[in-house]
C-alpha cells in the first residue's frame, strides 16, 4: 500500500512510497483510514520545524472502519466506525504524567505521524486502548476531526472556560482558531476573529460560523477596534492560535487588565513577545498542548450531544496521490479543515 512519508531530514524530503501491509497483534486493531486531516504539526514536520523520526507516515488526525482484531480484542468489533487517540502509540505508563493521564508530559512518548507510522495511507494498526467508536450520526469527515477538536476542548473546557458574556479574540483563524469559535459561540460568548489579508477565506468562513465580527490586521488596527468594541476596557480572553509572535503581541496589546491570554499556536522558533505587558497587564498566561485521556471522553459525549457545527469547518478533500495540492491549501491558508483520502 501506498503511504505519505517524511524520507529524511531538511526542508521538504516528503514523498509517496510503498510500504508493507499491516498485521494485528494480540490486543491490535486494523483500521481501515477514510479520512486523515492535514494539522499545523504535518506542515512544521515538511519544514522540518517540529521533531519527527524519519523514515515516517505523517498523519495523525483520522477515522476509519475496523476490518481486522487481535484475538485478545474485547470491545472493538469488525466494521465498527471509528476515529483514534493517536498520541499515545508510545509511552512508558508509568511515569507520574501517564499514571494521571496527562500522557503529553511522557518523557518516552512517540506520537503517531511523527514517531510511529501514521495515517496518510490506507490502513494502520494500533492498539485497542486508543481506540474509540463514533455515534452513527457523525459523519466520517467530521470524526477525521476528533484530535483537534480535543485540543480546542482541553484549551476551552478544561483549562479555562470562556463564559456567557465574555468577549474573546481569537487571532489565527485556521482550523484550530475556527473550531474554537464554533465551540465559543455554542456557549453564546462574544467572539472577535483576526487574520491577515491571507486569511481572507477563513475570516469569511468565520462569519459564516457566527463571529460578531472579524479584523484584517493588515487593513485595520487590531487595538483600536478592540478598545471601541469594548468600551475601551480590552478583551477578556485571548486565543493565541496563529503561532506567531506578532499574532501573541497583538493579543496581549488587545487583552483588559487582569485578561487571560490561552495560547494553542506553536510558534517552533525564538519570537520577540512584549513580555512586559504581561507584568503591568497582570495577565494570566495559559498554554496548551495536545490533550488528555479525560479530553477524550468530552469528544465523545459532545459527539453523542451532536451540537457543534464543526463540518463547517471542512473546505477541501483531496486523493492522498494530489498531496501536494493539498498541502499548498494549507501552505497558502486557501481554507480551513483539509482532508485526505486514499484512492
Amino acid at each position: 500500500m501506498r503511504a505519505l512519508m517524511k524520507m529524511k531530514h531538511g526542508e521538504g524530503n516528503v514523498e509517496i512510497k510503498n510500504i508493507k501491509e499491516l498485521t494485528c497483534e494480540k490486543e491490535e486493531v486494523k483500521i481501515n483510514v477514510k479520512y486523515s486531516g492535514i494539522c499545523g504539526t504535518d506542515l512544521h514536520i515538511y519544514h522540518d520545524l517540529f521533531t519527527n523520526y524519519p523514515p515516517v507516515v505523517l498523519g495523525h488526525e483520522f477515522s476509519g472502519i475496523v476490518t481486522e482484531i487481535g484475538p485478545h480484542v474485547k470491545n472493538i468489533m469488525l466494521g465498527d466506525r471509528v476515529t483514534v487517540l493517536p498520541s499515545t502509540a508510545i509511552t512508558c505508563g508509568k511515569c507520574d504524567y501517564c499514571r494521571r493521564g496527562f500522557y503529553a508530559f511522557c518523557e518516552g512518548r512517540k506520537g503517531m505521524g511523527y514517531g510511529v507510522n501514521g495515517s496518510f495511507t490506507q490502513n494502520v494498526v494500533v492498539r485497542e486502548d486508543m481506540v474509540y467508536k463514533i455515534p452513527d450520526h457523525i459523519s466520517m469527515e467530521v470524526a477525521a476531526l476528533s484530535e483537534p477538536l480535543a485540543c480546542v476542548i482541553q484549551a476551552l473546557e478544561e483549562l479555562e472556560t470562556p463564559k456567557a458574556g465574555d468577549v474573546v479574540l481569537i487571532s489565527g483563524p485556521g482550523p484550530i482558531g475556527l473550531m474554537s469559535l464554533s465551540l465559543l459561540i455554542s456557549r453564546g460568548v462574544k467572539v472577535i476573529v483576526a487574520g491577515t489579508n491571507v486569511d481572507d477565506n477563513r475570516l469569511q468562513l468565520a462569519k459564516q460560523l457566527g463571529a460578531h465580527s472579524v479584523v484584517d490586521v493588515t487593513k485595520k488596527n487590531l487595538t483600536d477596534f478592540i478598545l471601541k468594541e469594548t468600551n475601551n476596557k480590552g478583551i477578556d480572553i485571548a486565543v493565541e492560535s496563529a503561532g506567531h509572535p506578532n499574532s501573541v503581541n497583538a493579543c496581549l496589546k488587545s487583552l483588559k487588565k487582569q485578561g487571560k491570554l490561552i495560547q494553542l499556536g506553536i510558534i517552533g522558533e525564538e519570537a520577540n513577545i512584549l513580555y512586559d505587558l504581561i507584568l503591568y497587564k497582570q495577565i494570566k498566561v495559559q498554554g496548551s498542548v495536545a490533550h488528555s485521556l479525560s479530553t477524550w471522553t468530552k469528544v465523545l459525549k459532545m459527539f453523542e450531544q451532536n451540537y457543534l457545527e464543526i463540518d463547517k469547518v471542512i473546505t477541501h478533500k483531496f486523493p492522498l496521490t494530489e498531496w501536494e495540492k493539498a498541502f499548498e491549501v494549507c501552505f497558502n491558508k486557501q481554507g480551513g479543515k483539509v482532508l485526505l483520502y486514499y484512492n
